[in-house]
């Protein structure tokens, strides 16, 4: 989807559902982008500085109609924790290495790779990421004081209950209020920004009836500015950026999945389709632009792409209007943002977290008691009680594990022979038995992928039925879709065995993907071509061709329907060998 290809067949009407959801969708951000600021260990005023920079960019970058980027739940304890242990200043160059990196993903294509994270790991660490969340407005709702930051949940926990005598009733209050009108007003009045009207409501009530007892954005971060930052080039150095790659990485890899998310959500809310690469190097765009500014990293929001949808948003134009709304509320009304408690924006963030926690599908990958059940525990227990980065890495470790045993399983390894019931005497696994096998044409039906995972199965399921000295082994290998290098190797290891033996190694039906890593290999090449068959029956008549007819003497196995004249012909002597 190209640039101009979003706004085909734009008209004036249009405009007018852009103006309308771009301000409805600005609205909701604001509250949001402080919040999550906050949350993170920036200044609320940085989170609207990334709602304006950031979201203009993104929808005019982009590769989705409809994506709304900004700051973004998801990223919370991830930049949380690389303030804590490398500081403001070095999260804002993470974040634009992060946007280099998403560029760079994009050029090369990268888009379709993140869609292989199995859904396993997204939920499990998503859920994860919104316990962290929820568990970390804990302070604020019940407005204790003293308490430490810590980059992990036990030593967050510790704090909480050590100055829970702290508690401060009014903090505690504020938050009720708050929440009674998050969760309310979608009932009553679904089309009001219940988030804004909560924040509103409840500062109003903290400023009329116990004024100075709960703390608010301006005592605790100080006032808001009601102008952009100036461009600030952060100080660049091989060390800093050292430092800062695995961070950056982490930073890069969640935005793109959220985006990418974020993405298919309105694809399937709209039937349109995005442009998945185009859509990495608007993100990093975005988030190469935004710390130039002071703003902290950005990705696509689901809940706030929806509701532009919802609102009737007919372009990107919608979510270039939401960043000038942002901007606009900023410059004439940032001064009142500072009487805010920081108690208003505690449950907001709550319901982000409770909204955000995949708990439908966590209860339904966690009923089928499988191996994707695993990952998913896995991954969330690792994101809440260690690192993203450390629970993404073993939870795809683990569900590559577990997929390469699945594969395994599903190959199958079959002595075969045709089946005389049939009239086209089709070849069955069914057929061979005792008395009823060739004891010079060992023929062997392969179905499943020859991977490092099945290689070993393969290869001993052949061995360890054949006899001493194989005659022909006839491998039919139709239904073999794909073949790695481990299992390439098994199958050469297996055709030099037998034919050190002196035996000879027949192929046939060999599919596309398996025939060109053999070409590459040289495999193919070691294989006498007239030893390479289309069809299982042309390899079966050429096997017969070149028994041992002194062996064939006598016996009454009967495989083939030759069999019978066969056995009780004799064996002229230069047929024998």
């Amino acid at each position: 989807m190209n640039g101009i290809g979003r706004y085909a067949g734009y008209r004036i009407a249009d405009l007018r559902k852009d103006l309308l959801s771009g301000l409805i969708v600005g609205i909701i951000a604001i509250p949001l982008g402080m919040a999550f600021a906050i949350a993170s260990g920036a200044k609320p005023e940085y989170g609207l500085y990334t709602t304006i920079i950031a979201g203009i960019l993104i929808s005019l970058f982009g590769g989705s109609k409809f994506q709304i980027g900004g700051p973004t739940g998801a990223f919370i304890p991830i930049l949380l924790a690389i303030v804590m242990q490398y500081g403001y200043d070095n999260l804002l160059l993470a974040g634009m290495m992060a946007g280099l990196m998403l560029v760079l993903m994009g050029l090369f294509g990268l888009g379709a790779l993140i869609k292989f994270i199995p859904r396993s790991v997204t939920v499990g660490f998503t859920a994860g990421i919104a316990v962290l969340i929820f568990s970390g407005q804990i302070v604020n709702v019940l407005g204790l004081t003293g308490v430490a930051k810590h980059e992990d949940f036990y030593s967050n926990m510790k704090e909480i209950g050590i100055h829970i005598g702290t508690l401060n009733g009014f903090s505690l209050l504020t938050a009720a209020v708050c929440l009674a009108v998050l969760l309310l007003m979608p009932k009553l009045a679904p089309k009001v920004p219940a988030s804004l009207l909560g924040l509103i409501l409840s500062s109003v009530v903290a400023a009329v009836f116990y004024k100075g007892q709960v703390a608010t954005i301006g005592s605790s971060y100080g006032p808001i500015p009601g102008t952009l930052p100036q461009l600030h080039l952060p100080e660049i150095t091989w060390e800093r950026l050292r430092n800062l790659l695995q961070p950056a990485f982490v930073i890069a890899m969640l935005g793109g999945i959220e985006s990418l998310l974020s993405a298919v959500v309105a694809d399937g809310m709209t039937g349109s389709r995005h442009n998945s690469n185009r859509e990495l190097i608007g993100q990093g765009i975005a988030n190469l632009a935004a710390p130039l500014f002071g703003g902290i990293p950005a990705t696509g929001a689901i809940a706030r792409t929806a509701t532009n949808i919802k609102s009737g948003a007919a372009s990107p134009l919608s979510g270039v209007i939401h960043g000038l709304v942002v901007l606009l509320v900023l410059v004439l009304f940032a001064p009142y943002a500072s009487h805010i408690p920081l108690a208003s924006m505690a449950p907001v963030l709550m319901l982000v977290a409770w909204n955000m926690s995949e708990r439908k599908s966590f209860r339904h990958l966690l009923r089928a008691k499988t191996g994707d059940s695993l990952v998913l525990l896995l991954t969330f227990l690792l994101t809440v009680f260690t690192s993203l980065a450390t629970a993404v890495a073993i939870g795809l470790l683990v569900a590559v594990i577990l997929f390469a045993k699945r594969m395994s399983e599903v190959l199958k390894v079959a002595k075969a022979l045709p089946d005389h019931d049939h009239k086209h005497a089709k070849v069955r696994a069914n057929r061979v038995r005792e008395g009823h096998d060739c004891p010079q044409i060992n023929l062997y039906t392969i179905e499943g992928p020859l991977f490092f995972g099945a290689a070993d199965k393969f290869e001993q399921s052949v061995l360890d039925s054949l006899p001493a000295r194989p005659g022909i082994l006839l491998l039919r290998m139709g239904k073999v879709p794909f073949i790695d290098a481990t299992g390439e190797a098994s199958l050469a290891s297996l055709i030099q065995h037998i034919e050190r033996l002196g035996g000879k190694v027949l192929l046939s039906g060999v599919q596309e993907q398996p025939l060109e890593i053999m070409k590459r290999t040289g495999l193919l090449e070691r294989i006498h071509p007239a030893h390479r068959f289309d069809h299982t029956g042309e390899a079966i008549q050429y096997a017969l061709q070149h028994l041992n007819l002194e062996k064939c003497k006598g016996c009454r196995q009967f495989a083939f329907r030759e069999c019978a004249a066969l056995s009780s012909a004799a064996a002229p002597e230069s047929d024998k060998a």
